[in-house]
């Protein structure tokens, strides 16, 4: 064996492995690569119809079809939500590699249509809440078995490759999803949930042409182990031994972190625009002071009916429409770097863009929060499976990529509830409407929740004052820190792309003592 290709074959190794180059890459990659994107991009397409929407169907007042619930009670709901989706892949993905991917994407993908269905079912906070946790569940048993294939589909030569290219993919759904649920919302809330019930279910077509890869040597270890010629370590066990290895322990730490400051693009981003970011400056800049007509353009823009403002959805979808369409490129760019050096400049892109977003609330500069944003997270995200992947040993791959979620457990579940709160804390106007009806002389029990319901108390201070609703926008923005929510993502972001340069410096170190004593071939 030439020794150039030994670390090619050491799939364990903490060495970075030199990329194919783009179009070489993009030819190597399998036929199952394109079969577990296309169920991943079908399964974010109907994921995000919800949960791009999920911040305004929870708050908006019931007279639009709204639940009335404030950004607190809703973070009580991400908490949850976050914490079972992330929870059970610690453990799943063990199973996968054990009993099959098709398997668990199968029993996935009914388990969400459920959920879906639930939600349309029963149109109350409880009944979105049990739908929140049915989706939950089912996306957790999902994500190993189809990130696991991509690992065993995919090399290390080709891998960043592999990730970007999937990462674009998938965000063809992510960017779909919402613009299909704001359009459906707009008849009726329960459309959006009908809608993404069927989505979800083309993925039992997909299912159809999936080969597992590895399949072969899965099942014969299986044979091997019920006739007792191979000992199989208890699961449980096995995990727990797995995560007491320092790179994988640290690695999985630093992102808990980093997923804390990340998830704020879909969690609240959607309730700042709404209350915050006048949209229909875009427009008048783009199609003139009467808006436009097309109802193409009002599809692809996310614009509301009437084609004079655009819907928060429309603003946060440019993060999955600039991945759908430039993700391949930066994927080729992030195979130049390091894989740490690639996390750590994507980190810093990111929480650049959550603290524009707070420095203002300029609608174009929201626009150019979200290209930044974006750039960010195609530099950082893929890449952070990606390495994990990578590093990985072979019979375990599943369960590293289960590992993954351990951080967005940690992060995500965290940010679900701090979010929020932090946001009705610093940034609410519902709750800057109510203390200024309180000094136009309303009582505290006027102005309370039992009596003016979420969502209401800014339309009450726009009868009560006679102002239009852009100005009182205007007013209550210069009167409040409202940007200070987006101060304190920014500044988590800044704390874990310090920790990723230094665990990058400590891995780089790792790697040069593991090649010093690796053997030579003769």
């Amino acid at each position: 064996m030439d020794s150039e290709e030994k670390p090619l074959q050491s799939e364990t190794t903490l060495a970075d492995v030199k990329q194919l180059g783009l179009w070489a890459a993009i030819a190597s990659l399998s036929y199952v690569f394109w079969i577990v994107g296309g169920m991943e991009m079908v399964e974010r397409l109907a994921f995000y119809g919800v949960r791009a929407v999920a911040t305004l169907y929870a708050t908006r007042p019931a007279s639009e079809g709204g639940l009335a619930v404030t950004m607190t009670r809703f973070g009580t709901l991400l908490l949850c939500w976050n914490l079972l989706q992330s929870l059970i892949p610690i453990f799943t993905g063990g199973l996968s590699d054990r009993y099959g991917y098709k398997q668990t994407i199968f029993a996935s993908t009914v388990i969400k249509s459920l959920a879906y269905l639930v939600m349309a079912w029963i149109p109350t906070y409880t009944g979105f809440f049990l739908g929140a946790m049915l989706l939950a569940t089912g996306t957790a048993i999902f994500k190993p078995g189809i990130q696991a294939t991509l690992v065993r589909s995919s090399t290390r030569r080709n891998s960043s490759m592999a990730w970007g290219i999937f990462y674009q993919t998938v965000n063809i759904g992510a960017w779909i999803g919402p613009l299909l649920a704001l359009h459906m919302r707009q008849m009726q809330w329960r459309y959006v949930f009908y809608t993404n019930a069927a989505v979800i279910c083309l993925n039992f077509i997909l299912l159809l042409t999936y080969r597992e890869p590895g399949k072969e040597e899965r099942l014969a270890r299986r044979r091997r182990i019920r006739e007792g010629t191979e000992h199989e370590e208890n699961l449980m066990l096995a995990t727990l031994k797995e995560l007491r290895k320092p790179h994988l322990f640290l690695y999985l730490l630093i992102f808990s972190v980093w997923w804390l400051m990340f998830p704020m693009l879909w969690d609240v981003l959607p309730k700042y625009v709404d209350e915050w970011v006048d949209t229909s400056t875009i427009v008048h800049t783009l199609f003139g002071a009467n808006g436009t007509r097309n109802p193409v353009f009002h599809f692809l823009l996310g614009m509301d009916n009437g084609g004079k403002t655009i819907q928060p959805e429309g603003i946060v979808n440019i993060n999955a429409g600039l991945i759908m369409f430039t993700c391949f490129l930066f994927a080729g760019l992030s195979a130049r770097m390091r894989a740490t050096t690639s996390l750590f400049v994507g980190t810093l892109f990111v929480s650049a863009a959550l603290l524009l977003l707070g420095l203002t609330n300029i609608a174009w500069f929201s626009v150019l929060a979200l290209v930044v944003f974006s750039v960010g997270e195609m530099l950082a995200s893929p890449k952070y499976s990606e390495f994990l992947g990578n590093i990985a040993p072979p019979d375990k791959k599943a369960m590293w990529i289960g590992f993954s979620q351990a951080p967005i457990l940690i992060g995500w579940t965290i940010e679900g509830k701090l979010g929020p709160s932090l946001y009705d804390l610093f940034s609410s106007k519902d709750e800057f409407a109510r203390q200024m009806l309180q000094a136009h002389g309303l009582s505290a029990d006027e102005v309370s929740h039992s009596v003016l319901k979420g969502g209401e108390a800014f339309q009450k201070l726009v009868a009560v004052t006679g102002q239009t609703p852009e100005a009182l926008t205007r007013q209550l923005y210069a009167q409040h820190h409202v940007g200070m929510t987006w101060f304190v993502f920014a500044a988590t972001g800044l704390l874990a792309a310090a920790m990723i340069y230094f665990y990058g410096r400590w891995v780089q170190k790792l790697a040069g003592r593991e090649e010093s004593h690796a053997p030579v071939d003769q």
